[in-house]
């Protein structure tokens, strides 16, 4: 086992505290930080740290970049503290609501100041400052790929990748180079961004240490096809001789269901076997310079994965292939020594998905909304956690404590009374935060918004669902001391 007996809250950055309506870098994340380490809790989870978009709904699970950072979590204020920006240019600060995110409203706000701050460093930069992003440039070769990508597609931003010139769609070098003299300020721009992002990130990874805290990443196992990661890397996935998929991702029908069909190109594994999976090694890298451990998103696919024809629209023409299984692990370990992988291994029952995660001491994940409280050691009932999990009370995908109990049938809840030893007259949200804490999952997570006992207008993500997602945020002093005493105590009893 990679991991010790220990404890976190998983809250995305956006749904932190903040005065520039979003959760940011900030002084609301240290804030956080600071709630965390009074509580004597060990793990940050996060989702994705990724640029969102529009399009996607700003979905951090479809980024178009694996590699680079939100602008939109830059700390404003930082800025200010280091003389990007002016105090008066953050003046006047629209009307936020502090309990949800309104992406457009903040992208309105936000990146034009992020634009004067740029332009002001552009224009004179330190001696120092320059060297300090040369050398930004220099560690993370994704930079370059990255910006030129963001710089054509602000530059077409009706297109995707798909739809520019055929030289650039194909990464002809001659075209290549005459986009970069062509757009060489945006690039810089995006550069900038990123290494602002990174010098904020690790800043408050300081913090997070400070603190004694870790920080849990997420690697959504599928890239965005409209992502600098397609476009730059075509060798990594099946594309044609046009650089269009010839696949895309999804999940087969079951019973009950028709299948789902996700539309990321799926990766060429043979041609990363052959590369000896330099872009994967890139991506881990990448990741555990910004977080601590990892979660590895629908980890069934590096065993086997459902691949769609890209012209097919039923996800039932798909069919099942072989993934790199262990041979990647393998390469991993050599590279990046032993990495600290959660495994998301949710919805699919798989021996040799089981296998791999158990070789390689990756704990599952249970979480008790799936759970049948009626039915004698169902495995998603707290008290039938094995130690090789990490169990969650809900998480990014399901509703809240609160508003999936409150949907349960009269006889579940019954049970589930019965199984957690409640009477349903109490907390029942700290009634499962405590039996998740008492279990044998090596690992125990909760979210503030089980921590505040708060219902399903407070869940942060609705899958299949493309609206109002995304959104939810804490406001300030909502986790207070007595919920840090209160959890602190809960480790403490539980030994974690």
């Amino acid at each position: 086992m990679r991991f010790d007996r220990s404890d976190g809250v998983f809250c995305h950055v956006t749904s932190l505290p903040g005065p520039h309506g979003i959760g940011d870098l900030g002084e609301g994340a240290r804030e956080f930080l600071g709630f965390l380490g009074k509580a004597g809790v060990d793990l940050w989870q996060i989702c994705p740290l990724g640029p969102t978009t529009e399009v996607a709904g700003d979905s951090p699970y479809q980024s178009p970049s694996a590699f680079a950072g939100n602008p939109l979590l830059l700390g404003l204020d930082r800025l200010v503290e280091e003389g990007a920006l002016r105090p008066s240019e953050l003046e006047p600060v629209p009307d936020f609501p502090d309990d949800r995110v309104e992406y457009d409203a903040v992208r309105a706000y936000k990146l034009p100041l992020l634009r004067t701050a740029f332009e002001r460093f552009d224009g004179s930069p330190t001696a120092e400052a320059a060297a300090d992003l040369d050398a930004f440039r220099e560690r993370e070769p994704w930079l370059a790929d990255y910006a030129l990508f963001r710089a054509l597609s602000a530059a077409r931003p009706e297109d995707t990748w798909m739809e520019w010139p055929e030289p650039l769609r194909t990464r002809e070098p001659d075209a290549l180079a005459a986009a970069r003299e062509e757009h060489a300020e945006e690039v810089r721009y995006h550069e900038f961004l990123q290494w602002t992002f990174d010098r904020q990130w690790r800043e408050l990874r300081e913090v997070a240490a400070d603190n004694d805290v870790s920080i849990v990443g997420d690697v959504p196992i599928y890239v965005s096809l409209d992502s600098a990661d397609v476009w730059a890397n075509p060798d990594a996935f099946h594309l044609d001789e046009g650089n269009r998929p010839t696949a895309v991702a999804g999940v087969p029908p079951n019973p009950g269901d028709d299948g789902q069909r996700w539309g990321n190109p799926v990766y060429d594994w043979e041609s990363l076997a052959e590369r000896e999976y330099d872009w994967w090694i890139a991506r881990f890298r990448r990741l555990f310079e910004l977080a601590d451990v990892a979660r590895l998103d629908h980890f069934l696919g590096f065993v086997r994965y459902w691949a769609i024809p890209a012209d097919a629209d039923d996800p039932g023409a798909g069919e099942w292939r072989e993934g790199p299984g262990r041979e990647l692990f393998e390469r991993v370990e050599r590279e990046l020594g032993d990495a600290p992988f959660i495994a998301e291994d949710l919805g699919f029952e798989d021996e040799r998905m089981d296998a791999l995660a158990y070789e390689f001491g990756f704990p599952g994940m249970r979480v008790p909304q799936y759970a049948d409280w009626c039915e004698e050691g169902n495995p998603y009932q707290p008290m039938h956690y094995p130690e090789a999990t990490v169990g969650y009370t809900s998480t990014h995908d399901t509703d809240t404590w609160m508003g999936y109990y409150g949907a349960l049938p009269d006889h579940q809840r019954d049970c589930l009374h019965y199984n957690l030893g409640a009477d349903g007259e109490g907390s029942i949200e700290w009634d499962i935060v405590e039996a998740v804490w008492a279990s044998e999952a090596i690992v125990a997570m909760t979210t503030p918004q089980d921590l505040l006992g708060l219902g399903s207008d407070a869940r942060f993500n609705e899958p299949g669902t493309a609206r109002g997602n995304w959104e939810w945020r804490l406001t300030a002093g909502a986790l207070d001391d007595a919920i840090a005493d209160r959890l602190w105590e809960l480790g403490e009893f539980h030994v974690r």
